[in-house]
């Protein structure tokens, strides 16, 4: 009785499967790394969206957040205009324009964890994730800290739902922006 040896296909088959797993998440990753560096050469010339008014926040503010690798300012136009503005309004157009550009967190985590996977950091915001859910998200997107990057690949990453990630995000973003623009209202 002779022993089957194994075809030259499946090994193919095998490559093939590989790779629809894989060009994925390099996909992913070269969209957010070519978008995070172009938002932050383009910086000085964003902020010329203030200009614009409503519409020009929320842009100012998508782009911004949708930087992930580099930071970008964020909280100056909301607090400026905030003074020559209805606060809620630009509370609403700033946090709206934050909390989809935070989609591209989401994304890198959704489509290759391993970029921060063995940090401390990325470590506690996947410990308070497991073990809050979506209020770390609302927490996390209130706070003026850059750790709301790593919430949204810890959220890409776990598979949190889309739109359960984007509503806390949204409403952690206007609360944030609303004390943002009342207190640039109120000093301004």
């Amino acid at each position: 009785m002779s022993v089957p040896i194994p075809q030259r296909a499946s090994s193919a088959s095998a490559d093939a499967k590989s790779w629809r797993r894989w060009w994925p998440n390099a996909l992913g990753m070269a969209i957010v790394g070519g978008l995070s560096l172009g938002l932050y050469l383009a910086r000085d010339h964003i902020a010329h969206l203030q200009t614009y008014g409503y519409p020009g926040v929320f842009l100012f503010s998508l782009l911004a957040n949708a930087s992930v690798i580099l930071p970008m300012p964020s909280l100056v136009l909301p607090y400026v205009l905030g003074a020559v503005l209805t606060p809620w309004g630009v509370a609403l157009a700033a946090g709206t324009g934050a909390a989809l550009g935070e989609l591209t967190g989401y994304l890198a985590g959704w489509s290759g964890k391993a970029v921060v996977e063995d940090t401390p950091r990325y470590r506690q915001v996947y410990a308070w994730m497991t073990r809050y859910g979506a209020l770390t998200v609302l927490v996390l997107a209130f706070l003026p800290l850059p750790l709301m990057d790593l919430a949204g690949i810890v959220a890409g990453a776990t598979r949190m739902p889309l739109w359960r990630f984007l509503f806390w995000c949204w409403v952690g973003k206007v609360l944030k922006m609303l004390a943002v623009a009342v207190l640039g209202a109120w000093l301004l």
